[in-house]
């Protein structure tokens, strides 16, 4: 294996030391491509192609990337594409002149050109641009994957994105529609009265979410701030401060584990409401995931991998309990102690730590029998207080809460609440969430006294929802892994 690396290494070298030296050729000749600032584009490769009639005949202008090449000796061909897709290009001897010919036809696919010239059909019916003038704008020093197998190593493709959007038209479009979403998503919430703000990323507590934070020094301050892992305290001061309906939309930092569905760094889509509660939030994120659906894919049948995923049907509701009972058959309402569920527990070979209480075992029930069934959109409510540290509790049954969680695909796409807003209830929860993390549960929150004190002056009912983006795109656009929605997911260095 080493001599074959040894081998190949100098073919490399090669490759790009003949580009290297085309461009000194270029430059000593007064022609650097680097020197030129700006090309007069007059239309986009899809503008030719979608509405050709306009174009036919007519001299347009056109500038993108080569990423095809047919030499005929006189002629060729070549792909030429943009942000907008590809078209061809008819290159003559006798439509360029011959000096201008023998300079293209030393150029190399990667390269960046400028081309004038006549939309027209070939023979074979194929839209082009006839070229009357060529202009190379930018040199590629280095060659693009072999034009048959394109760039397939994932590896690669995402520690190179550029590489891979160049290569991989369908990359592009994936995030073409995360865009698009982003932008539904926005449009969906302005018009319900909703005013977008932006909140700290840095923060002096960790809190609104079981997550690990990142920790960093600020040097003028003198001490340790964490890096925001949800966005839920400082939206709901603003509630409290009478912004009645706000989002944002923003990244958040987990300093967690990396799989199909979690990266470090994500988007987070968290909205509250006075005067609603969970019930509100439900009809808002149905109606919300419906409708982006609707607008950027056209349809509410989304299919993703095997699965055809229906949201345009209501969404099924079953709580945790209900849940727990029909696919682990243990029924958590005749369990009444700690004991009890810790037996329940050991019988079906659940985990539980020492600190973990009833609710906390009723999750993890639901975590190992119930999620991977659920893969059409429903909601799972009521979730054990234990596990609920910001959220009401329900009336009739405090040991529960007004919360769900929107699961798609057997996983979480949503979670939202009736938002606790008893500051006395909200202290002992963050007492116990510190109890935790003194006990070694780094996941736990902090208390954060500034909040409290807020909440103190008075906080209205209020809804709350959060959604993590790539998950919701990854629904979309039928993608497997976090890393094929985002342009620059983490990686290890190399």
């Amino acid at each position: 294996m080493r001599e074959q690396t040894e081998q190949a290494a100098p073919e490399l070298s090669e490759i790009l030391q003949i580009r290297r030296d085309k461009l000194k050729a270029l430059q000593e000749s007064g022609n650097d491509p680097f020197q030129i600032n700006r090309y007069p584009r007059g239309a986009f490769a899809a503008d030719i192609t979608e509405k050709f009639e306009e174009y036919e005949g007519k001299e347009v202008s056109v500038a993108g990337r080569i990423t095809g090449w047919r030499d005929m000796g006189k002629a060729s061909f070549l792909d030429l594409s943009d942000s907008s897709g590809k078209i061809q290009l008819y290159i003559k001897i006798d439509g360029i002149g011959e000096e201008n010919y023998a300079a293209f036809r030393t150029w190399d696919i990667g390269d960046i050109v400028g081309v004038k010239g006549e939309a027209f059909r070939t023979r074979r019916g194929e839209i082009s641009v006839k070229a009357a003038s060529l202009t190379l704008l930018a040199k590629s020093l280095r060659p693009l994957p072999e034009k048959w197998h394109g760039l397939k190593d994932t590896d690669i493709r995402y520690r190179q994105r550029y590489v891979d959007l160049i290569v991989n038209p369908e990359v592009r479009e994936t995030f073409r529609k995360r865009s698009m979403i982003l932008s539904e998503i926005r449009s969906f919430l302005n018009a319900r009265g909703y005013l977008e703000v932006d909140t700290p990323v840095l923060q002096t507590t960790s809190a609104g979410a079981t997550a690990r934070p990142f920790i960093t020094k600020h040097n003028t301050l003198g001490l340790d701030m964490y890096l925001r892992i949800a966005l839920e305290l400082p939206l709901k001061r603003l509630i409290i401060g009478g912004l009645e309906r706000v989002y944002e939309l923003s990244w958040c930092f987990r300093n967690e584990g990396m799989d199909l569905r979690h990266n470090p760094e994500f988007t987070m889509l968290e909205l509250y409401e006075a005067y609603t509660d969970y019930h509100g939030m439900m009809e808002l994120i149905e109606s919300l995931v419906r409708g982006v659906a609707l607008q950027v894919m056209g349809t509410a049948e989304i299919q993703n991998g095997e699965h055809l995923i229906d949201l345009g049907k209501p969404f099924a509701r079953i709580t945790m309990v209900e849940a727990v009972r029909q696919y682990a058959d243990v029924d958590f309402d005749k369990i009444n102690t700690l004991e009890e569920a810790r037996e329940t527990a050991k019988k079906h070979n659940i985990q539980f730590e020492e600190r973990h209480g009833k609710g906390d075992i009723l999750f993890a029930f639901f975590d190992e029998y119930v999620e991977k069934h659920l893969i059409q959109p429903t909601f799972v409510l009521d979730h054990p207080v234990e596990i609920s540290p910001l959220t009401k509790r329900k009336p009739d049954n405090p040991d529960y809460t007004e919360r769900f969680e929107l699961f798609v695909l057997g996983r979480e796409l949503a979670n939202a609440y009736s938002e606790l807003n008893d500051p006395i209830d909200q202290r002992s929860r963050f007492e116990h969430q510190e109890a935790l993390r003194q006990a070694g549960d780094e996941e736990a929150f902090m208390i954060d006294e500034d909040f409290i004190l807020a909440m103190e002056y008075g906080m209205p009912p209020t809804g709350g929802l959060g959604m993590g983006v790539e998950r919701f795109v990854m629904l979309l656009t039928g993608t497997q892994s976090i890393r094929d929605v985002m342009l620059f997911p983490t990686m290890r260095p190399l």
